[in-house]
């Protein structure tokens, strides 16, 4: 029988169980939408190519599922490149797949030629370059490999458009190779572990610090275990928001540079740092040399490159992070630690968040949402002060709960990142919190959620800022404000109308936060714009180059 390669890459991908793919098409990816054509793969037609990874991401970020997004070359890749680096930083399963000139037209500066592989080098786990049609029966499956297996990232396929038109004759189609779900895994042994159960046993104040590493690993179950077990607090990065419920009393919330001023205190003080599943990011430790000062450092990660890359380790073990935990529980003691427990409950009612009375501030509104919607529901978030207040506040008690850009930080990631998580999560609720700088990024994407229907909310807290720019401007730039001021902002009650999507700005309605909860609770999409002070700051902070314990806004109460 006769296949094309695009017949061949799309069949490939349908042994791989993909269920969508997003993406644009262009003239040298058209003979890949032409094989989709017949496949029951089901195709989600973003407004660009920024988009199209980013929505791919919202399907991974939710599920235990490698992402697939399409674009043509030139413009279609260097569009798709932000998305691609932000998978990178994040450890986020990705495969890109991009159309391009013919082999014989590559190096001419043919029409739409850019060098997709070189460009990706620095921002992948890897990339392919095909250059035969056979190499594609071998590098399809392996991208898909690659993008799970250790630490999860981004895979580029680039297909020249010769070899997606080219024919070749099979007898019978490969099938996929069917994965051995019987593979036994070895335990870990050996006297690292026994030393790091001792450390962790003889400890008298000691932290859980714990990443998206957790999260990737489906590790929360075994976490919450140990946890218990050994009464030991836990501190989450930005990553790991979910991995541990906030509700729970040893549940420390966010460290670092917004951080709870009672994570960071306690963080100081402890004599043991349990790092599970993180790199120990510049926003998480502050100043590196001070953080933790008095503590001994275990760290956990299944990338050996992160080991003693920031921070020296006391012990450490290269490690599936759930493998870790499940082989160490049974080395946990019992205890109860209730001298290290009350200082942490002393601390909690001492330091707490700024609280304010305003019931539209970002600190009322975000956990009035969160107590509005069901538990199971997934939020993501753009990047800048709604961002850190979402961590602050809202109540996450559920792995895959928070979907963020946390390593590159890009603006312009929660609406098609939204889109994803609903595709791939229909039953359940999407809420996306933005900010009027950040909506505007890729707000073409309402465009993609009006066409599907989804059940996805769209929060604007709109001060007419780049808010965190502003911000760091009055406290170390002696208030020199320059471009984060929007001298006008759009309607976005009229925008999304325009787009088909039902709004509302509480700023104009009477009873605003009864007509949040009417809104929360219909389905389908909806866009609601909530007006916050335009001079709001998102305390504490820690200011950059100080310890984490060195806050603004760290010790006071405000109204």
């Amino acid at each position: 029988m006769k296949y094309s390669g695009s017949e061949i890459v799309i069949k490939l991908l349908e042994n791989e169980g993909v269920e969508y793919i997003s993406g644009i098409p262009g003239g040298f990816n058209l003979p890949l939408y032409d094989a989709l054509y017949k496949s029951n793969i089901k195709h989600i037609l973003a407004r660009h190519e920024q988009g199209c990874g980013f929505i791919a991401q919202g399907i991974s970020r939710s599920t235990n599922k490698v992402g697939v997004c399409f674009a043509t070359s030139g413009p279609g890749v260097t569009n798709l490149l932000t998305a691609i680096a932000d998978a990178k930083l994040d450890s986020i399963p990705l495969v890109a797949i991009t159309g391009q000139v013919p082999l014989s037209a590559i190096g001419t500066d043919a029409f739409q030629e850019v060098d997709a592989y070189g460009l990706t080098i620095p921002i992948t786990k890897h990339n392919f370059l095909i250059r035969n049609i056979h190499e594609l029966f071998t590098v399809i499956p392996e991208a898909f490999k690659i993008a799970l297996e250790g630490r999860p990232g981004p895979v580029l396929v680039d297909i020249p458009k010769n070899i997606q038109t080219e024919i070749i004759e099979l007898e019978e189609f490969p099938n996929k190779n069917v994965k051995n779900n019987s593979f036994q895994r070895e335990s870990l042994k050996g006297s690292t572990l026994l030393c790091i159960a001792e450390l962790i046993n003889n400890s008298k104040k000691p932290i859980i610090y714990a990443g998206g590493g957790i999260i990737n690993s489906n590790a929360s179950s075994n976490l919450y275990d140990l946890a218990k077990k050994n009464n030991i607090p836990v501190a989450l990065s930005l990553m790991g928001l979910g991995a541990f419920p906030c509700d729970d009393d040893l549940c420390l919330g966010m460290l670092g540079m917004h951080g709870a001023p009672f994570t960071n205190y306690l963080l100081n003080e402890a004599d043991l740092i349990l790092a599970l599943g993180v790199r120990f990011d510049d926003r998480a430790t502050g100043n590196v040399e001070k953080f933790c000062p008095n503590a001994s450092i275990i760290h956990i990660d299944i990338d050996p490159s992160e080991i003693n890359k920031v921070k020296t380790s006391s012990l450490s073990m290269v490690a599936n992070v759930n493998d870790f935990l499940e082989d160490i529980l049974p080395h946990i003691e019992d205890k109860p630690r209730d001298t290290w427990n009350q200082r942490v409950t002393c601390y909690k009612e001492k330091y707490p968040l700024p609280t304010y009375n305003n019931e539209l501030h970002p600190s009322n509104i975000i956990p009035y949402v969160g107590n509005k919607v069901p538990e199971d529901a997934i939020i993501t978030s753009d990047v800048g002060q709604h961002q850190m207040w979402v961590a602050q506040r809202y109540p996450f008690k559920k792995a895959k709960s928070y979907l963020s850009s946390s390593g590159l930080g890009t603006m312009g990631f929660g609406l098609p990142v939204a889109i994803g998580a609903a595709l791939s999560n229909k039953d359940k609720t999407i809420i996306c919190f933005s900010g009027d700088g950040s909506i505007l990024m890729n707000i073409q994407e309402l465009a993609t959620l009006a066409d599907y229907n989804l059940n996805v909310k769209i929060i604007i807290l709109n001060n007419h800022h780049l808010g965190l720019v502003r911000q760091q401007q009055q406290l170390f730039y002696s208030e020199h404000y320059i471009a984060s001021h929007f001298i006008s902002n759009p309607n976005f009650k009229i925008i999304a109308e325009g787009f088909g999507i039902q709004s509302c700005d509480l700023g104009c309605e009477e009873n605003p936060l009864e007509k949040l909860e009417e809104l929360l609770s219909i389905n389908g999409p909806c866009l609601i714009n909530v007006p916050i002070e335009e001079t709001e700051n998102v305390l504490p902070m820690v200011p950059p180059g100080k310890a984490n314990i060195e806050m603004i806004g760290g010790e006071y109460l405000y109204d």
